[in-house]
């Protein structure tokens, strides 16, 4: 599970676990690495009354995808606002202490795409950023689908520099966690260097190829694999 910059593709914090472990077990570590200024998008798996607390107490602002269903966290409506989004309060209802909790203050994004389905799917966002004046609800629905920026960065990762067809070559637990590591490492060095250069071109670091920078970087390295061992 990892955060990376949606701009840069740079994932700059990681956590490794089991097979046994899910995603939102491993989420908490990574909130030490927000920091007030930052906008985190999450997906609909990952909301919890409990982790939606612990996150806002990084001072990062938020903006998740939440369920829908009856499964789905109920917020109560508070008032309505101009852009069509609305004010709500979060609170849990399942024990006598989760009532006595302080409700937490969202604001709530309901929309739909129109890309020409007959049932579009309804998308709802829970988001800490108040005003909308500061940011409509239309701009937040479109910076949700920045989300998937993270996607590429994984194909970046695994598809590209991995390569295909290649797992990974270590056989124990400690070499394995080692290869990880080497592998984020070095797309972080690579991505790095791509942002230099766009901002030295005055381009936009989506407008530069990851594959055409890995292909240079590998050019750049004299001597593959006799430097030093894998």
């Amino acid at each position: 599970l990892a955060l990376a910059e949606c701009g840069t593709h740079a994932i700059f914090a990681a956590e490794v676990g089991r097979y046994s472990q899910s995603e939102t077990t491993l989420t908490g570590p990574l909130l030490e690495h927000l920091t007030a200024g930052m906008l985190l998008l999450a997906d609909r798996g990952f909301f919890s009354y409990a982790l939606w607390r612990k996150a806002i107490g990084t001072g990062a602002d938020l903006l998740w995808r939440v369920r829908t269903d009856k499964a789905g966290p109920k917020p109560t409506h508070l008032h309505a606002l101009p852009d069509g989004s609305w004010l709500a309060h979060l609170h849990q209802t399942h024990s006598a202490a989760a009532r006595r909790a302080e409700p937490m203050l969202v604001r709530v994004v309901d929309y739909t795409v129109d890309d020409a389905r007959h049932n579009p799917t309804s998308y709802r966002l829970f988001t800490t950023l108040l005003d909308p004046h500061e940011v409509t609800a239309t701009d937040l629905a479109a910076a949700y689908a920045q989300r998937w920026e993270i996607e590429l960065a994984f194909d970046e990762l695994k598809t590209h520099q991995r390569g295909p067809r290649t797992v990974l070559r270590s056989k124990s637990p400690d070499l394995v966690l080692q290869e990880i590591w080497g592998h984020l490492c070095c797309h972080f060095a690579i991505r790095s260097l791509m942002a230099q250069a766009a901002t030295h071109s005055g381009n936009d670091p989506d407008r530069v190829s990851f594959t055409a920078a890995l292909r240079i970087t590998r050019q750049s390295v004299a001597h593959p694999g006799d430097a030093f061992s894998p």
